[in-house]
């Protein structure tokens, strides 16, 4: 009979666990100390923009970096596999077919109204070059003419302004004035 108790707490302790995960949550509340078991995702605090993923995926030689030359081959490589018929530019909807493929969403920025320049309704190879240097520039914070993965991550402060549940918390209350 003990044999039978001890193998049914064996098998069950797994399912147990995998319930809530111990996240340190680090807000101060009394409520809610470091280590309490939840099952919240905690906030991201290093996140890659979509087109720093598109950027990333530009290296070609397996170095975890993309040199200016892997830059400007995968770009344009991205811009002829949505520019079919060779005319030279893609109109908004194109565009948006382009950042679908390549950003993951049609939303994502660069926008087509912040790339085409000229405001003709179509984006140009020249210009979405253009556009793309510039964050090519953004992303090379050391300027040694190559993006490596940390360049390309985004690193964002921990936000202590929500609960445990991850609800946003009120502002504390405001004393009235006399």
């Amino acid at each position: 009979m003990r044999l039978i108790l001890l193998f049914a707490a064996c098998v069950a302790t797994p399912a147990f666990a995998q319930d809530r995960v111990a996240i340190p949550t680090g807000s101060g509340v009394a409520n809610s100390p470091i280590g309490q078991s939840t099952t919240a995702q905690p906030a991201a605090t290093v996140m890659a923009e979509p087109v720093a993923m598109m950027i990333a995926a530009f290296d070609r030689d397996g170095d975890a970096g993309v040199s200016r030359v892997e830059f400007d081959a995968g770009l344009r490589h991205s811009f002829d596999s949505v520019d079919t018929r060779k005319a030279g530019s893609l109109g908004y909807i194109a565009f948006s077919d382009w950042s679908e493929r390549w950003l993951g969403d049609r939303n994502t920025l660069p926008s087509p109204f912040e790339t085409d320049r000229d405001g003709d309704n179509r984006i140009t190879w020249d210009e979405l070059d253009a556009r793309f240097a510039l964050l090519f520039t953004r992303f090379d914070t050391n300027k040694d003419g190559s993006l490596a993965r940390s360049e390309l991550l985004t690193l964002r402060p921990q936000m202590f302004d929500r609960d445990r549940r991850g609800r946003p918390m009120s502002p504390p209350a405001q004393r009235p004035r006399n």
